[in-house]
């Protein structure tokens, strides 16, 4: 069994900027050579998510609007009162999605449904630099 890790940077739009990471992670899984096993997919942060999604615009803006009704910006938080910003929100979202995701690999693929996409959420309320760890895990074969 062998393990493959690597780190990609992603500039994000904050305010729920979903973001599909599909390729890279794909990118990361053919350059490790493992042909079954599993990958990890995980971002650094309190304040972002990953998972997956049909990405296209209706899946997208139908997961914003679900989101801000779940816990939305203009409610209020204590972590606001207590540090005087204004992202409490944001910290919930990434609580209740998670910042880590596993998927299989076989035949040296990801594993993901036909319109599946793995995705990046980030919930913030301002524009922030995201590391996304990608570790696989596996068989070489």
């Amino acid at each position: 069994m062998i393990a493959h890790q690597s780190s990609f940077r992603l500039s994000t739009q904050g305010n729920t900027d979903i973001i599909d990471i599909t390729h890279l992670v794909e990118q990361i899984v053919r350059e490790s050579g493992v042909t079954i096993g599993i990958v990890n997919v995980s971002c650094k942060g309190s304040t972002l998510g990953i998972t997956t999604l049909e990405y296209e615009p209706g899946a997208v803006s139908d997961l914003r609007r679900v989101l801000d009704q779940i816990a939305p910006p203009n409610q209020f938080y204590a972590h606001n009162a207590r540090w005087g910003d204004e992202n409490g929100y944001a910290h919930i979202r990434s609580a209740m999605m998670g910042t880590v995701k596993v998927f299989p690999v076989s035949d040296g693929t990801l594993r993901l449904g036909t319109w599946q996409q793995i995705v990046l959420c980030d919930f913030d309320d301002r524009p922030r630099d995201r590391e996304v760890t990608v570790t696989t895990l596996g068989e070489v074969g």
